[in-house]
């Protein structure tokens, strides 16, 4: 017997925003906009259901990033970061029963809207250069555990990578080629967690189609968009985000 989707409509009100918003910000256009969909769609079910029915969806969406940005990576940048973000995987797994999903998002929160101010309060010179080699070991690291427990990986990594002042395209696709080896590491552990389940998954077939109009959409505006406005819509996404993150985190207390 085939396993039957959520109907309930309340649930696609929000899945099917934040869904094309995870798919705008794969695209790199307005990126840290993706953190928002696990925190909308957990209006309509658990953090740990809308973090599973994610799954399938973020597999299409990396493959289709992987396709668009083709030969845009910075190689050095992804290689560095990776293993540390899977370690940051690691511990997500391990730790995933022991921590409150909304905790850790709104701590995300709080130390994306620090940076925020500091880059606002105090500009960094032209001349500075960007953060150093351990601050991105703990930022990757911490990018990996957040997206592990609440697909909320972007915002501490765009706090290493924003600094480097990369090209719009070469900053998407070295996050789409880290992000894919991160949300491939994590369906064993989502598996052996018992976070699939069929019910889910049919209910993620329904959301498959918003997946390449959400990148494609996003890939559109990124390879037309000027570097200075492509960064101000990255912070707006950023802030956004750090404060629904934040209100998640102050709720669950």
């Amino acid at each position: 017997m085939l396993a039957v989707p959520l109907t309930d409509p309340w649930f696609y009100a929000v899945a099917v925003p934040a869904v094309l918003l995870l798919g705008i910000s794969k695209s790199g256009f307005g990126a840290g906009f993706g953190s928002l969909a696990v925190p909308m769609m957990a209006l309509a079910v658990s953090v740990p259901q809308a973090a599973a029915i994610l799954m399938p969806v973020l597999l299409v969406m990396d493959l289709l990033g992987l396709a668009a940005f083709r030969g845009q990576v910075d190689k050095g940048l992804v290689l560095f970061l990776l293993p540390f973000a899977l370690l940051g995987t690691l511990a997500g797994t391990l730790l995933f029963r022991a921590v409150n999903p909304d905790i850790v998002a709104g701590l995300v929160g709080v130390l994306t809207l620090v940076f925020l101010a500091q880059r606002l309060l105090f500009p960094p010179r032209k001349d500075q250069p960007p953060p150093g080699r351990v601050w991105g070991a703990l930022l990757g690291f911490t990018s990996g555990f957040t997206s592990f427990v609440a697909h909320a990986g972007g915002p501490p990594v765009n706090a290493y990578v924003i600094p480097r002042k990369l090209p719009p395209l070469v900053f998407t696709g070295s996050m789409a080629y880290l992000f894919f080896a991160i949300n491939l590491s994590k369906w064993l552990p989502y598996a052996w967690l018992g976070l699939l389940d069929w019910r889910g998954l049919s209910t993620s077939l329904v959301l498959l189609p918003l997946a390449p109009l959400g990148v494609w959409m996003g890939v559109r505006l990124a390879r037309v968009i000027r570097p200075e406005l492509f960064y101000r819509i990255i912070y707006v996404g950023m802030f956004l985000t750090g404060i629904k993150l934040v209100q998640d985190g102050i709720g669950a207390l």
